[in-house]
């Protein structure tokens, strides 16, 4: 029998600049999710909310997903692949929604390394820039950021402490 521990994040030495993470998988955005998330962010507005007003008063005919909720799942969906390993998200240099998401789409993400560099004060650390794109099931791009994430080198990053090791009997 073979464990195998699945990778969470990335240490520094792993951020090759140019590489792209494909994050998977994509998550439909329901009229529920939508919903749920303008209420537990107190943003009522009524594009989000009210269908007739979305169909009959806005350009876009039909509600819009509010934009927090698509960067918060592309910025999720890239976790495993960027910062689930890190000491800290530093910044978001630049944040655009594109085009707009609907009720019933899809979003999928993928995150591209920008810049690696070294802390110049910590010697068990550096600094990696990246960018994510999230995309429609059509293709459409929704939404973009670049963020500066603190991650661990290699030889410094913690333990994990988890599921205890299995005995042999």
């Amino acid at each position: 029998m073979t464990t195998y521990e699945r990778p969470f994040g990335r240490v520094f030495e792993d951020f090759v600049v140019g590489d792209v993470y494909r994050h998977w998988p994509g998550k439909t955005i329901t009229e529920h999710d939508d919903h749920l998330f303008c209420l537990l962010t107190m943003n009522h507005h009524p594009l989000h909310l009210d269908a007739w007003f979305a169909e009959h008063e806005t350009v876009q005919g039909a509600n819009v997903v509010v934009g927090n909720l698509v960067y918060s799942l592309a910025l999720g969906m890239s976790v495993p692949d960027v910062s689930g390993s890190a000491i800290a998200n530093l910044e978001v240099e630049s944040l655009q929604h594109r085009y707009p998401t609907f009720h019933g789409d899809t979003i999928y993400a993928e995150t591209r390394v920008l810049e690696a560099v070294e802390s110049s004060s910590k010697p068990d650390r550096g600094v990696v820039t990246v960018e994510t794109r999230a995309f429609n099931q059509h293709g459409d791009e929704v939404c973009y950021f670049r963020r500066k994430v603190m991650v661990w080198k290699r030889d410094s990053l913690p333990q994990r402490k988890g599921l205890p090791a299995e005995s042999e009997d």
